[in-house]
């Protein structure tokens, strides 16, 4: 998810076995927001024999971009976190090899794709939303926004922060959300009234929540001063989650009619050095040990049937109930022309 939240638990340790793609080390290569519990890889690695080593590689849509121009010499053999909004261009680039990972029937239909040619795994969910400083609201006195036509209105200007369509995955989910909603016709003129109420763009998820965002714990301490950010559905668990004490109730909100689907994939890299431990990994992070260790590490919900939600993560971030969503195929035919549409819109 995304991009997804920022790194929330610890990566496994590089392999002691550096060889480059040796066959007893299998390398996945993901971005900034890969976690995983050491005790669940630690049980991979020992019933099959691979040492995994990660190579985090930026905000999920850099990493996506270097993993399409390394393909040829990839860096690892599994690639996690291209999502929805990137899928056809990690696909039309040939980024991946085809392989059907066991549990792919355990797969809830709504989450797979590529079913014709299986080249990606879907590991997980999420729904970038606008999340809010509960906080803020209340010593102002202000309702908090609850859609896409409230964070237009004047009671919210220069409140909102987003990350750049053009480089972050919850920036383009955001921008894919507003298409979906406004359509073709309508989601430039809403990012007009959207720039002139004072949106801020930052580069990544990273400095929006955790730099700028005034409800976040890291958004606290570097003194951030917006207090509308888009993020996740599922952001508000780690606020309560990483407290100590932990609150009774989360300090941020999500605006639920902000909210975009997004699916996680991973795939087998085409000419993975390892692909045979390539193929094992895949089948690992459909493992109902590995999605139901998922939610409170990545901030995520498992697409496995039968995963378990813990109770905190489903209390505080529960899945938005009707989210906007968008056909793989016309997120694929016009992705690149909405996002510079929107870079020359915005950003200039």
């Amino acid at each position: 998810m995304v991009g997804t939240l920022a790194a929330c638990g610890s990566s496994s340790d590089d392999a002691g076995d550096s060889g480059a793609g040796g066959s007893k080390t299998v390398t996945l290569v993901s971005h900034d927001s890969w976690a995983a519990s050491k005790d669940v890889i630690a049980a991979f690695e020992k019933e099959s024999g691979y040492k995994v080593k990660v190579l985090e590689d930026g905000d999920a849509g850099q990493a996506v971009n270097k993993a399409i121009l390394t393909k040829d010499n990839p860096q690892g053999d599994v690639f996690f976190g291209v999502d929805n909004t990137l899928l056809s261009r990690a696909l039309d680039n040939g980024l991946f090899q085809p392989y059907e990972a066991k549990g792919s029937d355990l797969v809830l239909p709504e989450y797979r794709a590529d079913q014709d040619k299986h080249r990606v795994t879907p590991v997980d969910t999420g729904d970038i939303c606008v999340n809010y400083d509960k906080a803020y609201f209340d010593q102002h006195g202000l309702t908090p926004p609850k859609s896409f036509d409230d964070l237009v209105k004047p009671e919210y200007k220069d409140l909102l922060v987003t990350e750049n369509a053009g480089s972050s995955s919850p920036g383009l989910g955001f921008l894919l959300g507003t298409a979906a909603k406004y359509g073709d016709g309508g989601w430039e003129g809403y990012w007009k009234k959207l720039k002139s109420n004072g949106v801020k763009v930052v580069d990544s998820w990273e400095q929006a929540y955790n730099e700028e965002f005034s409800g976040s714990a890291g958004g606290k301490k570097a003194k951030g001063d917006r207090p509308l950010v888009v993020s996740y559905a599922s952001s508000p668990p780690v606020e309560v989650v990483y407290a100590d004490p932990q609150p009774d109730t989360a300090p941020t909100g999500v605006a639920d009619g902000t909210c975009f689907r997004q699916v996680e994939y991973a795939g087998l890299l085409s000419n993975a050095k390892n692909p045979e431990g390539g193929k094992a990994l895949l089948d690992f992070l459909l493992s109902k040990p590995f999605q139901d260790d998922m939610p409170l590490n990545m901030f995520v919900y498992p697409v496995r049937e039968g995963a378990q939600v813990p109770e905190v993560f489903s209390k505080f971030g529960p899945q938005a109930k009707d989210p906007q969503t968008l056909d793989p195929a016309k997120i694929a035919d016009n992705r690149d022309q909405w996002v510079k549409s929107w870079t020359s819109l915005v950003l200039k």
